[in-house]
């Protein structure tokens, strides 16, 4: 349990540590929050028109207590209407990382290689080009974000519980998407060593406290305002020094060349 909890702390402190190396290089910094700040005004309109159709939905979700009395109705379609937008904002976490990374992966690929190669590099990196590293991308955000939905839906329908729906379901889905957003920015690391999200899943789930404590980090910071898109390049110089030590590898600085 100790072992678990020292783990756990151990991911968290990886964004920190991403966030301090990403510091030290004003030119990555940048470099990550171009493609981020694109999805940002994509994702912040979305946003301002979920909150102004938010009662029309929620409403629509609860047709079914449409000849309810009229306290027991409202309470329903508050209940939906909180469930709708922490299903939205889990959905709208993983697809704005999905679409982030899709957007800039060439940059993204250059912050990871400059944190692998402040570590001691990979020996037996594999070459991908851009347009295969594209594509395995979109194909494994693509499945990721089906799961993400199919998680979304049993979460939903529990959201509307009374209490339960309010305090233990935010906390699991607060742990599903932490847990996704590992496997997707873990996906740059990977690829450089030619492994797709199945061995991912094998390697990030035998380090599950680890994986963990680093996703719900993200997932946290990712829901405060702006979050997603100043810490995207903190996100994955993380998610690479998480790859690393999940595969047994180094992350005790070995080079003093500059990012």
């Amino acid at each position: 349990m100790l072992s678990a909890a020292r783990d756990f702390a151990t991911g968290v402190g990886l964004l920190g540590r991403g966030l301090g190396l990403i510091l030290r290089s004003p030119r990555l910094l940048l470099l990550g929050l171009l493609p981020a700040l694109l999805s940002g005004v994509l994702y912040i309109v979305l946003l301002i028109l979920l909150i102004r159709f938010l009662p029309d939905l929620s409403e629509g979700a609860t047709w079914f207590a449409d000849g309810w009395d009229t306290w027991l109705r409202d309470t329903v379609q508050v209940f939906a209407g909180a469930g709708i937008l922490g299903l939205s904002v889990l959905l709208g976490i993983i697809t704005f990382t999905a679409v982030t990374l899709l957007i800039g992966d060439p940059f993204y690929e250059t912050i990871s290689g400059r944190i692998e190669a402040r570590f001691g590099g990979v020996p037996d990196e594999v070459e991908v080009s851009v347009w295969e590293s594209l594509r395995r991308s979109a194909a494994d955000s693509l499945r990721l974000i089906g799961i993400s939905v199919l998680v979304a839906i049993p979460l939903f329908v529990l959201g509307l519980l009374p209490f339960v729906g309010q305090t233990v379901i935010p906390v699991i889905g607060g742990a599903v998407g932490g847990w996704l957003l590992a496997l997707e920015l873990t996906g740059v690391p990977f690829q450089r060593r030619g492994q797709r999200l199945r061995d991912r899943r094998v390697v990030l789930g035998a380090n599950k406290p680890l994986t963990l404590g680093f996703g719900a980090a993200v997932f946290v910071v990712f829901l405060i305002p702006l979050g997603a898109v100043l810490l995207m390049p903190a996100a994955i110089a993380g998610a690479t020094l998480l790859a690393r030590k999940s595969l047994g590898k180094p992350i005790a600085t070995v080079s003093t060349r500059s990012l």
